[in-house]
This record gives C-alpha cells, sequence and structure tokens, in this order.
C-alpha cells in the first residue's frame, strides 16, 4: 500500500513536535510538506521550531513552509505560558540549518492540492485554521480536491481551555474555522474531549527516556515541561498530547471512537466566541459536517507513540 499523502499544518509547540515526530517515524505516511503557522507561539519562532523538529528527527529533506502570521480578522493570541517564550521550551535546542522555503505556506497549499489527484492529499492541522482557511478563501476548488481534514481542535463535554468556552486553537482564529467547517471537505475533528484523555504519566514519560536516543529524551523532556501547565491548571496526573492524536488517528483508527455530528463555530458571542457548537445529541436538525472524536484507547496510544519514537 502507497503512503498516504499528508501536509502538517503546525504551531509548534510541545505537542506539535511530537506529532512531527510520530508522523515522520510512520512509513505508512509521505509528509508532503510542512506548513507553519501563527499561535502557540508567533510565527517565526513556529517556522523555526519546525524546522527543530524535522532535524531531530533527521529528516531536513522536509520542506516547511512560513504562512499566515495573523489571524483572519482578530489580533493574534498566543500561548507562552504554557509552552515558555520559545514554544519548544524544556531542553537546550540548537538552531535549525535546514532553510525556511521561499514559497508562502497558503501558495504551497494550493499548488499542492491542485496538482496532485483529488482525493489524495489529507491535511492535518494541528494549530489555528488561518493557513487552511486562507486557502479555502483564495482558491475554493481545492476544498473538494482535499481527502480529508483531521484536525485538533475544539471541545464539547470538556468545555474550553483558553476561555470558558473555546479551545485554543479555534479560539485564534474562530472565522477561520467557520470556513474550514463550512467547507464541504470531510472532517474528522480531535477535541478536548478525547485529547484529556491522552494524558501524560510518569510511566509514560519514563519510557520516552528509556529508549536512549535523542528524540527519545527530547520528548521526555518537552513533556516533563509541558505537563507541568496542566497539572497545575487541572489538577491531573499529567499533560494531554493533544496533537498526536490526529497522527495516530491516521495510523490507527481503531483506537479512537466518535460520531458524525453537526459543528458550527461560534465567532460573534459574547463570552462564546471560538466555542465549537458540537451538536453531539443531534437537536439543531443541522446536517453532519465532521467525524467528532470522543474516546480514545489511551494505552494503545502510548505504545504507538513510543514504539514510533524509537524508530528514530
Amino acid at each position: 500500500m502507497r503512503p498516504r499523502k499528508i501536509i502538517i499544518d503546525t504551531d509548534p509547540g510541545q505537542d506539535d513536535a511530537v506529532a512531527i515526530l510520530l508522523a515522520l517515524a510512520s512509513p505508512e505516511l509521505e509528509v508532503m510538506g510542512i506548513t507553519a503557522v501563527a499561535g502557540n507561539v508567533p510565527l517565526p519562532l513556529t517556522a523555526k521550531n519546525a524546522r527543530i523538529v524535522c532535524e531531530l528527527a533527521g529528516r531536513p529533506d522536509i520542506k516547511v513552509f512560513a504562512g499566515c502570521d495573523a489571524p483572519l480578522a482578530r489580533k493574534l493570541v498566543t500561548a507562552e505560558h504554557v509552552h515558555g517564550k520559545t514554544g519548544l521550551d524544556g531542553p537546550i535546542l540548537p538552531d535549525p540549518r535546514m532553510p525556511l522555503q521561499g514559497a508562502h505556506a497558503v501558495d504551497f497549499l494550493i499548488e499542492t492540492l491542485r496538482a496532485e489527484a483529488p482525493g489524495c492529499v489529507t491535511l492535518c492541522p494541528i494549530g489555528p485554521l488561518t493557513n487552511i482557511a486562507t486557502a479555502f478563501r483564495r482558491a475554493p476548488d481545492i476544498a473538494q480536491r482535499v481527502q480529508e481534514i483531521v484536525l485538533m481542535g475544539g471541545a464539547y463535554f470538556e468545555v474550553g481551555n483558553i476561555t470558558p468556552a473555546a479551545e485554543f486553537n479555534i479560539y485564534v482564529d474562530p472565522e477561520a474555522a467557520e470556513i474550514v467547517f463550512a467547507s464541504g471537505a470531510p472532517i474528522t475533528v480531535m477535541p478536548l474531549d478525547v485529547t484529556h484523555k491522552a494524558l501524560t504519566t510518569r510511566a509514560r514519560i519514563d519510557a520516552f527516556r528509556a529508549l536512549g536516543t535523542e528524540p527519545g529524551r527530547m520528548v521526555a523532556e518537552w513533556t516533563d515541561f509541558f505537563e507541568r501547565f496542566d497539572i497545575a491548571k487541572y489538577g491531573s496526573e499529567g499533560a494531554p498530547l493533544h496533537d498526536s492524536c490526529v497522527i495516530a488517528w491516521l495510523l490507527q483508527p481503531d483506537l479512537f471512537s466518535g460520531r458524525r455530528i453537526n459543528v458550527e463555530i461560534e465567532t460573534t458571542g459574547t463570552y462564546s466566541t471560538g466555542m465549537t457548537v458540537a451538536d453531539w445529541w443531534g437537536v439543531s436538525g443541522r446536517p453532519a459536517n465532521a467525524l467528532f472524536i470522543g474516546d480514545i484507547d489511551a494505552d494503545g496510544f502510548y505504545r504507538l507513540l513510543t514504539e514510533r519514537i524509537a524508530r528514530l
């Protein structure tokens, strides 16, 4: 079977970094490129961090493109309070040597989706949806050429993590999310409802460190740093590796369960801007536009993640 072609759209972020490593360690996936967007930290740092992770994986051949540096209609909100000033705080990291591509990420998305046969490219947005929405707005024809959009964002039962109602990725650019969810492209959503069931534990972090490799050590140090915020905020045992759920879905969808529902994005609420209005119980009568994942086999997820990181 040929590898599944994917483009990772990202704002690294320690959890983004682990997701990229998982994808690059998996022969079932062909990473056609990585597109950076402003989110967890500003664009210059997310574009730099994506290249750091590629080099850590031994893949300086991966093309990394810088994209949009601000949301479509709002001032950028970042998350240094979670990820640190670099976005990848924790271990000491060298500056990347591999170049940033000259083309804009949006141009790469449009050109790639038009060049490939319809239904052959999966988009994996694990940050705000600004790049994807901008591409869809500039080239509406490409939405129907996408095989699937598998994204990390939103929440229903878990409510919000940046406001009482909103998850961070959707909150940063709700107008972009609205465009993507209305695009007609097949969408699978990894919300906080599932990612908060994929928590690090001391044993799981120690398993990464015990690999005895540089990627294993980095993942352990990133998760050591990253989990301190969630432990303090939620009183949980560890932190969720949100974004790796997107890649794990592509590799082992049987680890997950969910249902097809209608998801709308609140853009004008006084208290609910950025909310994913997920019609879990089907009360609105609106047609389903997304597969909204609600549960995960966390042990199976971490077995997959550890086994793949061990390959790097």
